[in-house]
């Protein structure tokens, strides 16, 4: 009897345990499900997070728990996994919530997903890249650069791209966007509008050198000089020296044998390359290459080679350009049978001896050195599909097609074998930069041409929409699920995701604080996409924003937010880098203001000075040196002369020469972009000097239309205007309702036309003291010196020291400080002399209190009349001719949509008339003072012979009696 009651009491007791255990999992469960559920975080928008699965082991007390897919989607910090442990911690029940926790999301623990950058504690060696290093000469170097850079990203190679271009859609036999044309553009058009100005150029002036696997140069010229074709009228020469000839290589060269090339047809076996063995002596040899410029202009320069046995690492390249003479060295060890950027440099139209490139046998090593193509500008597409070309610029179109004309192997621009070319462009961009980089120490096994590319980045615009005009956000995408989870190099592929992270990460914080919003930061996504799954090194997309989504292209169009974006996503990858070798990094300064020139106090000399700009957010992007660069006349801009101090004297100034000068700061991890350029002249037979301010910086996006009923962009009312120049837009939108938000057809939202297709469309050059000085120069014998507005509202200047002031407002829509207001009064006061111009000078007199706002127009002697509604004709009258002026968007010159009606008051009078109502354009007034003020930019007068006519008319009304 004992017996059967231990083995009841032992049966009970298991049945118990069993209905506890079950009871506590229950209550795991519901609990975890609890908390998943409910999970929210305002690091990012991940969508609804769930449980998945829990194992619970109570012997080895060991709790592991899988969320979803959404809950990996967020970025894990140090500080946000502590918190989430400690609350399941306190939300489990006991005895589990003593247990070791282990949360699983992406396929990892939660805290292995914290990017090494971002970490404290140990980090995960198996996605760095420790000791797997390039030592080698990097692919290309300026070697006239007058800085060096130790902390930046000096010798790493880089490949960028900016999403999708114009392709070839087989089944419907046209060419098309891959994105539809909405809000005035298209994917394809706006992401070059960030990574051509912004992201390569910082990454470059950090040392980086940059492949895009997209025809880069905006130019839509292209000249060939070769030693097999030439663009007619260019010349490829030859100079040997002693026995030391050049001769042909045993490896096929480029030749342009077709105007159009066919799928299939590479133009980099179609002809013949040169070599000749070096000399360690001053060059002896060289190759020339002098191109027929068909008009004047910026043009990027391409070399070619083949890579050789005795292939040297320093081949040395002279761009000769209209600045003067800037050197490279190639390694042509790697990279062989494609064309390498050098630079975008100005040349003058024509064949020139001092535009050229020269190729010399110099060398510090034993070997040879090879001649092949020379490239300069981009051109237009030359790639046939169907019954023609793209008819666009080459920088407008796809991968695909610079592939074939870049000389890639038919298998890397076409998988499909001609048969889609929208998923041959996708995957180019991957197999091109295998295919570069392969058999170097990032991609070992793969056969290619060794460019040692570290990382690839892929940027994007996403689509989607919000009606409440909230913001879309921006995307990382990157693939682990691949090549058991390893790339080519043997790191872990959770490589990519540390730089995807690291990228939002940094856009959200850059962008939040220059713009004082919340940025939306969306998902970290590990998905199966081309552009992530095949490069064989760390690779991400970034979804910058959506293309669709108002308020998104609200902010996306603005060139302050473009310049952000680049400036965030430069310093991201420097800081990844940085850590992936375990470096020191240090940002890049940025750009000096308070620019100024003044005569120098020595004869025929300049004074420059200005000040540094310090970065509340990186405290390394401190500037400890300047580069100076310099411009003779209608020349190109010089290689700078580095100096130490925010200061410099310009010597053995030529008078009767308009010296143009722009000032970067620079440290060890590079160079800022540059300042605005002032300009200053010295007149042979001087009657006085004239001080020009540059009060003109403003950049914008388009107007907007934003009501309860219409939203868009209206290009007609004003296209914005843009840093330098824009392929942002292909069209005027043509559909304003709201109601038809999401459509992606005529009757959608955002439809836009396709009439600005392959204009850049032109905006602040930050040159205007130039075009105003050319046009003192050829009125009369005066001199110039000019400075920028900082500098003149804050004393640095000294205005009773010049025979007229010019203040430059452009398009710039900013209210004159009061202070300058003061300056300006006291000077009058004096007998001063005023031109102000400016399409915005009624506005910029209206700030302020109203009794400053009429003093300041009291002096300047007009009074509102009013704006021209846009789509004029542009036409003027006055001093004695008929001129005009761009009211809309145009390549030339930024757009003057609504250029003011000043009318005169007091005593003075309307000295210009629009053709449009005959409504005054200008007064003049001569009194005890005098002054001159257009409703209009005087630097957008079209022509120099009428700009340089009005302004001799100018001078003479100040100069009479």
């Amino acid at each position: 009897m004992k017996r059967l009651y231990l083995t009841l009491f032992i049966c009970l007791s298991w049945a118990i345990g069993i209905l506890q255990a079950q009871s506590l999992e229950k209550n795991i469960e519901d609990r975890l499900r609890e908390f998943f559920t409910n999970y929210e975080t305002s690091y990012a928008n991940i969508g609804k997070s769930r449980l998945d699965k829990f194992v619970v082991d109570h012997d080895k007390k060991r709790l592991d728990i899988y969320a979803n897919k959404n809950f990996g989607y967020q970025p894990f910090t140090e500080e946000n996994t502590t918190a989430i442990y400690r609350s399941l911690k306190q939300l489990l029940p006991g005895p589990v919530n003593y247990y070791d926790l282990t949360v699983y999301a992406d396929g990892q623990p939660i805290e292995n997903l914290v990017p090494n950058a971002f970490r404290s504690k140990k980090e995960d060696k198996s996605r760095q890249y420790g000791k797997i290093d390039y030592k080698g000469d990097p692919w290309v170097a300026n070697t006239s650069r007058p800085f060096e850079i130790t902390r930046g990203l000096q010798n790493r190679h880089l490949a960028v791209w900016q999403s999708h271009g114009r392709y070839y859609k087989n089944d419907k036999k046209q060419w098309v966007w891959q994105r539809p044309r909405l809000f005035g553009t298209a994917e394809d058009l706006f992401t070059q509008s960030i990574v051509v100005p912004y992201l390569i150029p910082m990454l470059e002036n950090a040392g980086a050198v940059v492949f895009t696997p997209r025809e880069r140069d905006w130019q839509r010229q292209e000249v060939i000089v070769d030693n097999n074709t030439c663009t007619p009228g260019s010349k490829y020469l030859e100079i040997n020296y002693k026995k030391d000839k050049w001769q042909p290589t045993d490896k096929p060269g480029f030749a342009q044998k077709y105007l159009i090339y066919r799928d299939g047809n590479n133009p980099f076996t179609d002809g013949t390359a040169r070599f000749i063995p070096t000399q360690p002596k001053p060059e002896k040899a060289f190759a020339e290459w002098i191109p027929n410029i068909p008009e004047k202009g910026r043009y990027a320069v391409y070399v070619s080679y083949q890579t050789l046995p005795e292939s040297v690492t320093d081949a040395k390249y002279l761009v000769f350009h209209n600045g003067g003479v800037t050197e490279f060295k190639v390694n042509q060890q790697i990279g062989g049978g494609t064309w390498v950027y050098l630079g975008t440099f100005e040349f003058d139209k024509g064949a020139n001896d001092y535009g050229m490139v020269v190729l010399s046998n110099e060398s510090k090593q034993k070997g040879v050195v090879c001649a092949d193509a020379v490239r300069f500008g981009g051109g237009m597409g030359n790639i046939v599909r169907g019954n023609g070309t793209s008819g666009l610029p080459r920088y407008l179109e796809g991968a695909r097609y610079w592939a074939q004309w870049a000389g890639m192997p038919y298998s890397v621009y076409s998988k499909s074998n001609g048969t889609n070319d929208y998923n041959d462009d996708i995957n180019t961009r991957s197999l091109m930069t295998n295919y570069l980089s392969g058999g170097s120490v990032y991609n070992p096994y793969e056969p290619g041409l060794k460019v040692p590319f570290e990382l690839a980045l892929a940027l994007h615009s996403d689509a989607g929409y919000k009606d409440d005009n909230a913001l879309v956000g921006t995307l990382g995408i990157y693939t682990t699920d691949t090549n058991d989870g390893k790339l080519n190099s043997g790191i872990s592929r959770y490589a990519s995701r540390d730089l995807a992270d690291m990228v939002l990460t940094g856009l959200r914080q850059d962008i939040s604080a220059r713009f004082g919003i919340p940025w939306a930061r969306r998902s970290l996504w590990n998905r199966n996409y081309s552009e992530t799954r095949l490069p064989a090194i760390p690779s991400v997309i970034i979804e910058s924003l959506s293309h669709q989504n108002f308020a998104d292209l609200t902010l996306g169009f603005d060139p302050t937010f473009q310049f952000t974006v680049g400036r965030s996503v430069y310093k991201s990858i420097l800081k990844y880098l940085a850590n992936m070798h375990g470096t020191d990094y240090t940002v890049q300064p940025l750009p000096v203001n308070h620019f100024a020139i003044r005569e120098g106090k020595k004869k025929h000399t300049f004074e420059l000075s200005w000040l540094p700009v310090e970065d509340a957010l990186e405290p390394t992007a401190t500037p400890q040196g300047y580069i100076v660069y310099t411009r003779i006349g209608y020349g190109g801009w010089d290689n700078g002369v580095y100096v130490k101090r925010p200061n410099y004297t310009v010597e053995d100034v030529e008078p009767g020469l308009v010296y143009s000068f722009k000032v970067t700061a620079v440290n060890r991890g590079g160079e800022s972009f540059p300042s605005e350029i002032l300009a200053a002249y010295q007149a042979k037979r001087s009657k006085g000097t004239i001080l020009l301010v540059n009060a003109f910086d403003r950049t914008c996006g388009p107007a907007t239309v934003n009501t309860s009923t219409q939203q868009g962009f209206d290009l007609r009312q004003h296209p914005g205007i843009p840093y330098i120049q824009s392929p942002a837009f292909c069209g005027y939108q043509q559909n304003f309702d709201r109601t038809k938000a999401g459509k992606e057809t005529a009757e959608g939202l955002g439809y836009t036309d396709a009439s600005l297709e392959g204009m850049l469309i032109a905006g602040n050059t930050f040159d205007y003291p130039f075009v105003h000085g050319k046009a003192i120069q050829a009125a009369g014998r005066y001199s110039f010196v000019s400075c920028s507005d900082e500098a003149f509202e804050s004393n640095a200047v000294n205005p009773d020291d010049y025979f007229m002031i010019d203040l430059i407002y452009g398009g710039d829509n900013k209210s004159i400080p009061a202070a300058v207001s003061r300056k300006l009064t006291d000077y009058c006061a004096h007998g001063g002399r005023i031109l102000i111009s400016g399409s915005y000078l009624i506005s910029n007199t209206s700030s302020g209190t109203s009794e400053s706002s009429a003093a300041l127009r009291n002096l300047l002697k007009f009074a509102p009349g009013g704006s021209l509604p846009a789509g004029g004709s542009g036409g003027l009258t006055g001093t004695g001719i008929r001129f005009s002026i761009p009211r809309s968007a145009n390549a030339e010159s930024y757009a003057v949509p609504t250029p003011e009606c000043l009318l005169p008051t007091g005593s003075s009078f309307a000295a210009f008339a629009y053709d449009d109502g005959n409504y005054a354009a200008g007064t003049a007034y001569r009194g005890n003072y005098r002054t001159f003020a257009l409703g209009f930019p005087f630097e957008s007068i079209r022509g120099a012979a009428e700009r340089a006519h009005i302004m001799k008319a100018i001078l003479g009304f100040f100069e009479a009696k």
